[in-house]
């Protein structure tokens, strides 16, 4: 009951899921594992990223995790299916871009701006299928490099991608669906290329998925304090007090 909630991503990105589990669950203890020196996950093919998150997984369970949330659509997609079958004990939560919360916003003209993994997965084109009315408009955008530049830090290049990639729809979208978790730490950018749409991202979802499953599997912590949150970053110690900073900014 008392263990860990793992929660991992290829870096900086994972953060917009871990803030909101933390509001959701705030006694339960953390540990996010940001694996920086393989990020950007979306241009890695499948087997490659098995092997990556099979030892991320086996770094989760060695300290503890009674849970592990894998904070990335990209790893998600690829990843989940041999993950469960690799693991078949441990208790999974995956991330897949908010296609359904597009369809239940009664959204009109909606663009799913993802990594390039993701933008061709079939987990994305079963979605769309299974979440789509016949009055909705679904566009599928590769965000390109935007993973890359979002743990850089680099803003104008940010904003020159987001300008050449969603200049098509910037007149028409009402909603742009947040299928990358890096994604959610630039709201205020996509916000100023495309003003007035709705920006939606699937993190509340995923939480409650989360609590779901401890509450059915009894696992919900004990403590009834405030819970403890421990980062591991595989590139630079550095970076760990950059993602503390920037959980504090977004408080």
């Amino acid at each position: 009951m008392n263990e860990k909630i793992g929660v991992f991503d290829s870096g900086l990105g994972g953060l917009s899921v871990l803030k909101e589990l933390r509001n959701t669950l705030p006694n339960e203890d953390y540990l996010f594992y940001e694996d920086s020196i393989h990020v950007p996950y979306g241009e890695k093919n499948d087997d490659v990223l098995f092997e990556i998150t099979s030892k991320i997984v086996d770094t989760l369970l060695k300290e503890k995790c009674k849970i592990i949330v894998i904070a990335c659509n990209t790893a998600t997609t690829a990843c989940m299916k041999r993950l469960r079958e690799a693991y078949p004990n441990t208790i999974f939560v995956g991330t897949v871009p908010a296609i359904k919360v597009a369809y239940d916003h009664h959204s009109k003209d909606t663009v799913i701006l993802s990594t390039p993994y993701t933008t061709k997965s079939k987990r994305v084109q079963e979605l769309v299928r299974d979440y789509h009315r016949e009055d909705q408009k679904i566009h599928l955008v590769s965000g390109e490099n935007l993973a890359s530049l979002i743990e850089q830090g680099n803003r104008e290049e940010i904003l020159s991608v987001l300008k050449r990639v969603l200049a098509p729809y910037k007149e028409t979208c009402d909603s742009i669906v947040l299928g990358c978790t890096h994604y959610s730490l630039i709201r205020k950018e996509i916000a100023e290329v495309v003003p007035n749409v709705d920006l939606l991202d699937g993190c509340v979802g995923i939480s409650q998925e989360v609590k779901r499953q401890l509450e059915s599997h009894h696992l919900l912590t004990e403590k009834t304090t405030y819970g403890d949150l421990t980062i591991i970053n595989t590139k630079d110690d550095a970076l760990i007090q950059r993602s503390f900073e920037l959980l504090d900014q977004e408080s």
